[in-house]
């Protein structure tokens, strides 16, 4: 295996992954067009907060700017910085965003240019697994934001699509290689909704989990093999070195198409969420409040 952690490298993440919005756009028809139930994802991670309309945000991690057009519906006096290790990324958020309201930067969120306690809200969406150093990501999220504020990390559960990754395992041990694993293609390790948890309370006084349930129901076999196809660059380091990524594709198209042959579709379980973290605000604000005027 050439990189045994190939989601936290971030030349590689740039200058493959998320070079360009090409493969995530893949994603997001996938999950669009074969979830059940469906579920506007950014408007409802957004939703478990209370907005006032005047709030400053940060989004690290953009992307491609999913979360542009429903957070700038929620703050009409606010201000909006977005940003992205990805310049490319970047790119891509500027076609989509109007450019008097939104600043777009290209940023690490290790080292945030910014000062302490700008924000009030600070949006880190299924970013914080490709950190190296989520740690210290999480402490400059910290710093930058206000003492009420608000953090909203979207991550994913780590038993969410596990029916991918035996799909996988299985293709790799009919290969003859058994002991591949493809749990980090998925990067619940790094950062997910359980472990999450611990990693935020070591900044954040008060921390709040919310899931969301849903599922995949793939009638066919070629949506599943686009979807694998997507992420290659984080799957395929995975691979053993003398196993061509075609050849286990091939296997895992066979596997995919005798599944849905016998049950007649190929059902993959989602589990995603958000940890919502503050020190002085939203959800726990009376609580916290309460603790600090105890004698």
């Amino acid at each position: 295996m050439s990189d045994p952690n190939p989601s936290t490298d971030p030349d590689a993440l740039t200058r493959n992954a998320y070079a360009n919005d090409e493969h995530l756009a893949v994603r997001y028809r996938t999950h669009e067009l074969y979830s059940r139930p469906k579920v506007d994802f950014p408007r409802w991670v957004l939703d478990n907060i209370q907005w006032r309309g005047d709030e400053w945000v940060l989004d690290v991690g953009a992307g491609p700017g999913s979360y542009l057009a429903p957070v700038q519906e929620r703050i009409p006096r606010g201000r909006h910085v977005a940003g992205d290790l990805s310049f490319g990324m970047v790119q891509q958020a500027q076609a989509k965003a109007d450019a008097g309201e939104i600043g777009l930067i290209a940023c690490d969120v290790q080292q945030l240019p910014f000062p302490e306690g700008t924000f009030d809200i600070v949006l880190a969406n299924h970013m914080l697994y490709h950190v190296p150093d989520i740690d210290r990501a999480i402490a400059e999220i910290c710093r930058v934001l206000r003492r009420d504020g608000l953090l909203l990390a979207a991550t994913n559960g780590l038993q969410s699509m596990k029916a991918l990754i035996t799909l996988e395992r299985r293709a790799c041990t009919l290969l003859g290689y058994p002991k591949t694993d493809f749990a980090a293609a998925l990067n619940v390790r790094g950062f997910g909704l359980e472990n999450g948890l611990y990693m935020l309370s070591r900044h954040f006084r008060a921390v709040a989990r919310y899931d969301v349930f849903s599922a995949f129901h793939f009638p066919e076999v070629e949506p599943v093999v686009a979807y694998l196809n997507s992420s290659r660059s984080l799957r395929e380091p995975l691979l053993p070195d003398d196993l061509a990524w075609e050849d286990f594709m091939s296997m895992v198209e066979k596997l995919i198409a005798r599944h849905i042959r016998h049950f007649g579709e190929l059902e993959v379980q989602k589990v995603t969420g958000v940890l919502v973290a503050t020190n002085e605000g939203g959800f726990a604000a009376d609580y916290l409040h309460h603790l600090d005027t105890i004698p």
